[in-house]
């Protein structure tokens, strides 16, 4: 798969006042993207688009939507509004296929207040996040780590690099705000336990 050489969130929007006040826990990736895996990792699934996701642990259950590339390169964002959906990277494997599936998701989103990922940073390692996809299965992935990263300093490979594995990646931004961007990045790393 190629690596972007930018691929960071740039418009995760302003928060609001009730948004800002949410705490922001950041965990110290594992050395291993893989760490919660003990056993080995079911087979990957076929090819499916993902059509919901859903994160019990951090109050999480939304649709997913596509996206592609701007025009300047750059992984689209999700549109701002009211439902604020997460959006699955059209160049990345469907989530339960081998490799690394990219979802993206607002922390904040303007007037509407808290983004469908502003929980991120909570997550903790063995969490569950279920994916289910337009074929009716459903991927079972668990988080291996959780980190923030400067987006100057995005860990293209690490995300995006080919893994032995269906892999996750959730991302959304981080760290302190200056206007209507935010100076990093929050990822979520996370392996496949089971299908259904």
């Amino acid at each position: 798969m190629a690596v972007l050489a930018l691929v960071v969130l740039s418009g995760c929007g302003p928060d609001s006042p009730a948004a800002e006040r949410a705490t922001d826990r950041t965990k110290t990736p594992s050395a291993s993207p893989r760490a919660s895996s003990a056993k080995a990792s079911p087979k990957p699934l076929a090819h499916s688009a993902p059509d919901r996701l859903r994160i019990p642990a951090i109050g999480v259950d939304t649709g997913v939507i596509r996206l592609g590339l701007t025009e300047t390169r750059e992984i689209e964002v999700p549109p701002i509004r009211a439902d604020d959906p997460a959006g699955w990277y059209e160049q990345s494997p469907t989530p339960g296929e081998l490799g690394p599936s990219v979802i993206l998701g607002h922390v904040t989103v303007g007037k509407y207040g808290a983004g469908v990922f502003k929980r991120l940073p909570g997550l903790d390692r063995g969490d569950r996040i279920t994916i289910t996809r337009k074929d009716g299965s459903a991927a079972v992935f668990a988080v291996d780590s959780v980190e923030r990263v400067a987006k100057k300093r995005f860990p293209t490979q690490r995300v995006y690099g080919n893994t032995d594995h269906a892999a996750l990646r959730l991302i959304t931004c981080g760290g302190s705000r200056s206007g209507g961007e935010y100076s990093d990045n929050v990822i979520a790393y996370a392996s496949q336990v089971t299908a259904r």
